[in-house]
This record gives structure tokens, C-alpha cells and sequence, in this order.
């Protein structure tokens, strides 16, 4: 189907009417080979509220956007390689059904279809593609993935100290590493997490120090492999180092979270995790 349809004129037809919904904002789409195999509204859960997005499935990438105007303008054009794409049903709930989670390395995000047939259309769609494309480039499927973001209706309290409560004056913010709604206060910390942004980014208390851990682990073996002479004494300061970042007290516990919580898997809603 694919091989029948690539360089065909109605093949090139269907993506320069994709390339005119998204005007001059959008990139464009047309390339040697590439095929567009379908398209349809899915619901994205947002960090505010779920909100439906087109989304075109093209066999070597899957396209997305906001939708100005039904079948005729769309903006906010994401581009997401299909060979770094993982796929994850989730469980039913009484709020939310035929979902599933699309995961990459730089962002991971959840989306439902209109029906049970369709989700498991879109499902087996991508993840034929996500096979093919892995075969033609010869990659291996991604096995780091970024967290998708907790939405902000799911608690109204911080997600790691469980004090402070969100109000129109205490803003909720979000752990770039874990995903968790968590305060000001929890959130202080910047660290740089190289497959998101070049940038340093918020991350909440306990995944900083969990990360800063690792790092002066990371760190310490690169020491030992340049200077064999002094690794007995630098494996003891790791060793040091290590009892101290893992004590049990309570000032560091903040609460018994775990670094990570699998919100969306657990099919239960947040309230559950409080007891």
C-alpha cells in the first residue's frame, strides 16, 4: 500500500492540501517516498484541559495541530519522527476511555479516540509504521522516554509535600522529569536534562537530588578511569557520598512519593494515591 502510493500525483496532492491547512507557520511535509496514510480528530490531554488536535499519520512521521478552522486551518504543527515512538494503552476508567499514551524521548502525551475501533485502528496503524520505519533505518525502538505531565486538574494540593495548596494566587508547576504538579517551594531546583532542551529545566526536590546523585556518580567512575593510582580512595568518597544521599530520614523523605508514580497505568484516580 505504502510502495503503491509513494510519488503518486494523489499522494502528492494529499500532503500539499496538509501543507496549505497549516500555512506559512507549518514545515514542509512533501519528501521522496513519503506517504500519507490517514488523518482524523483525537482528544490531547493538556495540561489545563483535554482538547481535540488533528492528527495526520504519515508512514515515516506522525503530525499534529491546533484546529483553527475544520479541515481548512491549522496551527501549532508538531513533527514527531516515528522511529522514536512507543505506544501505550491505558486502562478504562468511568471518566476517561480509549486512551493511550504516545511516548518519545523529548515529549510523551495522552490521546483518546472517539470509540474503542478507532483507538485500536490508530493503535495498530502507528505501530505497523513504527515497525517499518525501524526496519529501513536499522534503529533500535526508544527505551528512555520524557514523562507526560500530570494535568493540573488532577490534584489540588503539591504532589510532593502534600502541604501547599494551589490557589489563583499559588501557581502549580511541573517536574520536567517526573511529570508531578508540584509547588514553588518543591521546584526550586534547574538541572540540565540534555534530551529535552539545552537548557537547564525545573525539576522538583526529589528527582534534583536524584539526578545530582547520579551525576556525581557518573562523574567519580570518569575520575577513577582517568586516574587508576587514587581509585580506591575516590571509591570510598562515592561510597561516602552514596550513604548519605540514601538515608532514610525524615527530611528527606518528603512523604512516602516514590520518585515516580504511574498515574495514568494505574486506571485509579489521584485521590487514591493519598491513602
Amino acid at each position: 500500500m505504502v510502495d503503491h502510493l509513494a510519488n503518486t500525483e494523489i499522494n502528492s496532492q494529499r500532503i500539499a492540501a496538509v501543507e496549505s491547512c497549516f500555512g506559512a507557520s507549518g514545515q514542509p511535509l512533501a519528501l521522496p517516498g513519503r506517504v500519507l496514510l490517514g488523518e482524523g480528530v483525537l482528544t490531547k490531554e493538556c495540561r489545563k484541559k483535554a482538547k481535540p488536535r488533528i492528527f495526520f499519520l504519515f508512514n515515516d512521521i506522525l503530525v499534529y495541530g491546533s484546529i483553527v478552522l475544520s479541515k481548512r486551518k491549522y496551527r501549532s504543527q508538531h513533527i514527531i519522527p516515528l522511529e522514536e515512538v512507543t505506544l501505550e494503552p491505558l486502562p478504562e476508567t468511568l471518566e476517561a476511555k480509549n486512551r493511550w499514551m504516545i511516548k518519545t524521548a523529548k515529549k510523551s502525551f495522552v490521546v483518546s479516540a472517539a470509540s474503542t475501533t478507532e483507538r485500536q485502528e490508530w493503535i495498530s496503524h502507528i505501530e505497523e509504521c513504527v515497525r517499518r520505519q525501524l526496519l529501513a533505518t536499522g534503529r533500535q525502538p526508544t527505551t528512555e522516554h520524557a514523562a507526560p505531565w500530570i494535568p493540573d486538574k488532577a490534584t489540588d494540593i503539591c504532589m510532593r509535600c502534600t502541604q501547599t495548596r494551589f490557589s489563583a494566587l499559588t501557581r502549580r508547576h511541573h517536574c520536567r522529569k517526573c511529570g508531578f504538579v508540584v509547588c514553588a517551594e518543591c521546584s526550586r531546583e534547574r538541572f540540565l536534562l540534555p534530551r529535552l532542551s539545552s537548557k537547564p529545566l525545573r525539576v522538583c526536590s526529589l528527582c534534583y537530588r536524584e539526578l545530582s546523585t547520579q551525576k556525581q556518580r557518573e562523574e567519580a567512575k570518569e575520575r577513577c578511569r582517568g586516574s587508576p593510582g587514587q581509585s580506591a580512595y575516590l571509591g570510598g568518597t562515592v561510597s561516602g557520598a552514596s550513604s548519605g544521599d540514601e538515608d532514610d530520614s525524615d527530611e528527606d523523605r518528603e512523604g512516602d512519593w516514590p520518585s515516580q508514580v504511574e498515574f495514568y497505568t494505574s486506571g485509579v484516580s489521584w485521590s487514591a494515591f493519598h491513602s
